[in-house]
């Protein structure tokens, strides 16, 4: 029996990227490669895969990703020393290669000032056999064939498909976990605008899992929201008196005055950025993040919070 069916999506025009270092994998070829291709979802061609897959495990790998050489072998190690576990994922990192926007744009990703828990799926953690959603993407994610029998992507999502999907599994019983031996190299978003609508739509689709109680257990998924809001009112508040400002200066010279109630929230934000920026510039060897990682995070946290309100909004529409 084929032990892996490896499900890569893509759209028609040309052919997966992934397929080179595939090929270049340091595994027997007791695998197969079902590279299905089309418009709209992808979830509906990794149910397909996972339908027509004729491997007893059954791996996603996203089409613009690099994989390791040892991927396949460390899986097969992984399962079977843990028979009871049905989907593992692993980290997906930022290619080497990467230069520019991209590269710098991968720390923001991979730092818990960045994206809190969801920065597990961007950096090498520790073993962790009862991992959650926060860990695992479609990137890399390897899940017995059973599995579909009682759970299924969503169709009609994207992105989130792959969080809703690992969130229901364990709803269903399945042992979900986490691997910092399956690795693959992910492409980081070249352009700033194209990182404001990735952002904006993970914010976006936040509410297709989490209740707008669920958000409030977990209100580090909702700063974001709270801080543009905030952000917003300054801005108004600039606008119709700008002397106000001249308070904020007062207030880093030592003038503590009623105003500092407005700007505190700003000035606590401000020295988190710079601190955590410093942080991971020092932690990837990289000076250039000191200038341009207080930016990269600010526009994640407020693209973010923007898509999170109005996925919401737009829930509460549908409603009515």
């Amino acid at each position: 029996m084929i032990k892996f069916s490896i499900v890569i999506t893509y759209l028609k025009e040309g052919s997966p990227e992934v397929l080179e270092s595939i090929n270049k994998m340091d595994y027997p070829k007791n695998y197969e490669i079902l590279c299905l291709p089309g418009p709209g979802s992808p979830s509906i061609y990794r149910n397909k895969g996972a339908d027509i897959g004729k491997g007893e495990i059954i791996a996603f790998i996203d089409d613009d990703a690099m994989v390791h050489k040892d991927l396949l072998k460390n899986a097969e190690k992984f399962f079977n020393e843990h028979s009871d576990i049905d989907i593992v994922g692993g980290p997906q990192l930022t290619p080497l290669a990467e230069e520019g926007f991209a590269r710098i744009s991968g720390y923001s990703l991979a730092s818990k000032f960045g994206g809190w828990s969801t920065s597990n799926r961007y950096g090498i953690k520790k073993l962790n056999l009862n991992a959650d959603d926060t860990y695992l993407t479609t990137a890399i994610m390897f899940c017995r064939k059973k599995v579909f029998e009682k759970v299924r992507f969503d169709e009609n999502l994207f992105p989130g498909e792959d969080s809703k999907f690992v969130i229901e599994a364990k709803k269903a019983g399945f042992k979900v976990a986490y691997s910092p031996d399956m690795i693959v190299y992910h492409k980081r978003r070249p352009t700033l605008k194209k990182f404001v609508k990735q952002i904006f739509n993970y914010g976006k689709v936040a509410q297709t899992r989490l209740s707008f109680f669920d958000i409030f257990k977990q209100p580090f998924f909702f700063i974001p929201s709270l801080f543009l809001i905030y952000s917003i009112e300054l801005f108004f508040i600039a606008v119709m008196k700008p002397s106000i400002f001249a308070n904020f200066f007062g207030i880093l010279f030592g003038d503590f005055k009623f105003s500092a109630i407005i700007f505190a929230p700003l000035l606590l934000y401000i020295s988190l950025n710079l601190l955590f920026s410093s942080y991971e510039s020092i932690k990837n060897k990289d000076a250039r993040g000191i200038f341009f990682l207080p930016f990269i995070f600010t526009i994640l946290h407020l693209s973010y919070g923007a898509g999170l309100i109005w996925g919401f909004m737009i829930k509460k529409f549908k409603k009515e």
